[in-house]
């Protein structure tokens, strides 16, 4: 007879592997390449982060973007800027392509670089020698001076600000050659060199004019240029505030403090006025705004902002999470609060890393499915789940702030499938929020125990569906992809689209994939 302790059933026997090790050394699964560079674009900072140095980071980038095939890598630069908002990583993988393929570069640009800001990054890091070399080339070259010499004027005054490289350096460097008169001008006057003023577009005009009146303390009407260059001028609180009224949604929601600071709300009706731009329904549309932006400026803003504005705020995260969707049957959602998710969501950066954590976005996905279906259960984890009552009916912000105040302990990402099986609770999707470095629950061999409980909620709940959805770059997940186990990147409306269709049955595990796959590389 044979041994039976030796040939006992094991639980979970005919489950794949754990292929690899994350960075806590723990079992894991790893992505594939083509996954890989997809979540290092949805979801990368080339910052500090709890886990990963920015040059692993930018070195995991670069050794994905040689292996693979380079129109997947042009797609997947598209998709972190159009579907994304990225900035860095979608210019690092357009200056990847600068070095490998001209062609396909050219296809993608307009698209990728899009700004003047996108424009100053992709120069910067393709002279900085990261991708290979250090020089723009003639194509490239081509593609800068074909920026410039169709910007606008007010395309051109944003772009002029910011260093590392200012846009005087890229004019500099790539020497546009302009036809218009008034762009030769404004070129000329960028760099410093000697300019006949009437010869200056009419913006530039009033800014130069507005100089010298302010100089004289007879400065009026504001002229229509990015705030920054204004700051070295002694403006008042009216100034101030027809700056307030004129700028752009986005310049608004970052410099409430600012106008706090000179008196801007202390005029009649500022209050007002700037809190009815911040929740209006049009202008949060067509910032593309992600709602972690919000609650950055929501834990930014300081006591003399006003609670009107500060309220405002919160009715404009309403609206931002108008595309989170509504899903079928009884929902599951649950945050990962452990120590690791305490790092900047966007990387260390100095002085200009986010207040906003990685605890915070995954409080705020979870708060948002929370106020789109009321009936969803919300389960933190950390080591295990931790007991926390929430009201949907309460805004977003607050429950977004109630789950970010747990944070600590280890990070066990099988625990709240755990709790559900001993509850032999009735599940039809289930939204893990996690950076997937679970070591709390490491099997010496055989499946991650993600898995094992996930097969056993699955025997009771057939058509149950797993989504995971990593807010940090990484390079492994606890739960591999198959038909019922999505793996997505990112914190973005795309982010919640993809989770929709794989909770309703219309796409499969490698949706995500597929889906920057079938980007047309072609113009729009």
């Amino acid at each position: 007879m044979v041994n039976t302790q030796l040939f006992q059933t094991l639980k979970g026997a005919l489950l794949p592997n754990a292929n690899a090790v994350n960075a806590e050394q723990a079992p894991a699964y790893a992505f594939t390449p083509r996954h890989r560079l997809a979540q290092l674009a949805a979801t990368g900072c080339l910052g500090q982060t709890f886990y990963a140095n920015a040059e692993a980071q930018l070195d995991a980038v670069l050794t994905l973007a040689k292996e693979l095939d380079a129109a997947f890598v042009a797609k997947t630069a598209l998709y972190a800027r159009e579907a994304g908002f990225m900035k860095d990583m979608p210019a690092l993988l357009a200056a990847t392509l600068a070095a490998r393929d001209v062609t396909l570069l050219t296809q993608v640009f307009g698209r990728v670089i899009d700004n003047g800001k996108m424009l100053r990054n992709f120069v910067q890091i393709v002279r900085s020698g990261a991708v290979g070399r250090k020089s723009l080339g003639s194509r490239p070259k081509k593609l800068v001076q074909q920026w410039l010499l169709t910007a606008s004027e007010k395309q051109l005054l944003n772009a002029s600000v910011g260093n590392t490289p200012s846009l005087a350096d890229v004019v500099k460097m790539v020497h546009p050659k302009p036809d218009e008169a008034w762009r030769a001008a404004w070129f000329a006057w960028l760099i410093g060199k000697p300019v006949d003023e009437a010869a200056l577009p009419p913006i530039t005009q009033a800014f130069e004019r507005f100089k010298r009146e302010s100089a004289q303390g007879a400065a009026t009407e504001v002229p229509d240029v990015p705030f920054q260059m204004l700051t070295a001028l002694e403006l008042t609180a009216t100034q101030w505030a027809q700056i307030a009224r004129t700028g752009s949604w986005q310049m608004v929601r970052q410099n409430l403090n600012t106008f706090a600071r000179h008196g801007v709300f202390e005029l009649p009706g500022m209050t007002e006025a700037i809190a009815a731009k911040l929740r209006d329904p049009l202008s949060v549309a067509k910032a593309s705004v992600m709602p972690y932006q919000l609650m950055s400026a929501f834990k930014a803003t300081g006591d003399a902002v006003p609670s009107t504005v500060r309220d405002a705020l919160q009715d404009a995260m309403e609206l931002a999470i108008g595309n989170v969707p509504r899903f079928e049957g009884r929902v599951v959602v649950c945050p990962d609060v452990s120590g690791s998710m305490s790092s900047a969501v966007t990387g260390h950066r100095g002085s200009a890393t986010s207040s906003v954590r990685c605890i915070d976005v995954a409080a705020l996905v979870a708060a948002s499915i929370l106020r789109k279906n009321p009936a969803a259960r919300v389960l933190p984890f950390e080591q295990a789940v931790v007991q926390l009552s929430l009201n949907a009916r309460d805004s977003v912000m607050t429950n977004a702030q109630a789950l970010a105040k747990i944070g600590g302990g280890g990070t066990n990402c099988s625990a709240p499938l755990a709790l559900l099986n001993k509850e032999r609770a009735s599940v039809d999707l289930v939204i893990l929020v996690s950076d997937n470095e679970s070591w709390v629950d490491a099997n010496r061999r055989g499946a991650t125990q993600t898995v094992r409980e996930w097969e056993l909620l699955k025997a009771r709940n057939p058509q149950a569906r797993l989504v995971c959805i990593d807010i940090q770059p990484g390079a492994t997940t606890q739960a591999a992809e198959r038909s019922d186990i999505l793996n997505v990147g990112g914190f973005s409306d795309a982010v919640f689209t993809m989770v929709a269709s794989f909770a309703e049955g219309k796409a499969g595990a490698d949706h995500w994939v597929g889906e920057i796959d079938k980007i047309s590389l072609t113009s729009q």
